[in-house]
């Protein structure tokens, strides 16, 4: 399934570099493609049993995982759309210090555990300018907010194979949370820019920050490299969780 979708990911991209840019004139296209280097920490429990640390209790450890981003700037009063798809998932095993439980399942010390967490997500957000920003500052600053819909595939899975033990659970999450992403472009080639996603309530919250720094060595075509971390507290169906994903990443893709 990974492969499939980096394959997919990799041909959008072709597909609108092929596509004269001349043809979306009326358009703000951005597509683009990266690595993010995600590095798991926190505490995760199922149906009321004691936290398990993601990397003293699950094993699990950093992970560079592909992810996608495209925008689209419509014309007239139409919000603009930005969607992103960032794949996560960890995977561990080890031998445990103590015994732990994960829902109805105690795991003991006499035999190695292995384990593995997804938190894959999807953002689709719709977003407003502020208006005048970029012409009163002639093009340097630019802010944008709006709301973003997230959807997450939560899975966790711990198996105990020597003992013929196992315990799993998994839910669909929808978040709305609040955007805001501000670029800031002191001179053609350099852009700074950053983007904020969240929401708090009840005893969940949902935190995204992105920076990066980005180049445009040639027209249409940019890089760019920077740092994300996500803070993700969860109280659904059973399954509480505090994580915190955090790590550089590069990107390159298209933009006209």
């Amino acid at each position: 399934m990974r492969k499939i979708q980096i394959i997919a990911l990799g041909v959008f991209v072709i597909a609108f570099v092929a596509v004269p840019y001349s043809a979306f004139a009326f358009l703000g296209v951005e597509v683009g493609v990266g690595y993010w280097q995600q590095t798991p920490s926190g505490t995760l429990s199922y149906q009321g049993t004691s936290d398990l640390d993601l990397k003293n209790d699950l094993f699990l450890s950093e992970k560079s995982q592909a992810f996608v981003r495209a925008k689209v700037e419509l014309p007239l009063f139409l919000p603009n759309i930005y969607f992103m798809a960032t794949p996560m998932s960890f995977d561990g095993s080890g031998t445990l210090s103590r015994p732990i439980i994960f829902g109805n399942t105690t795991f003991d010390v006499t035999a190695p555990i292995q384990s593995k967490l997804k938190l894959d997500h999807y953002d689709l957000a719709l977003y407003y300018p502020l208006p005048f920003l970029k012409t009163l500052t002639l093009d340097i600053v630019n802010v944008d907010l709006g709301l973003d819909a997230r959807k997450i595939d939560f899975e966790s899975t711990i198996n105990q194979e020597a003992l013929n033990q196992s315990a799993s659970q998994s839910l669909s999450i929808y978040v709305p949370m609040v955007y805001a992403g501000v670029q800031i472009k002191p001179i053609s080639l350099i852009a700074i820019e950053g983007e904020i996603r969240g929401i708090d309530y009840g005893q969940e919250h949902y935190y995204d920050y992105i920076a990066k720094v980005r180049v445009n060595p040639i027209p249409i075509f940019y890089v760019s490299g920077g740092y994300r971390s996500e803070d993700i507290k969860i109280d659904q169906s059973g399954v509480k969780a505090d994580i915190r994903i955090s790590g550089p990443f590069v990107e390159a893709g298209v933009s006209f």
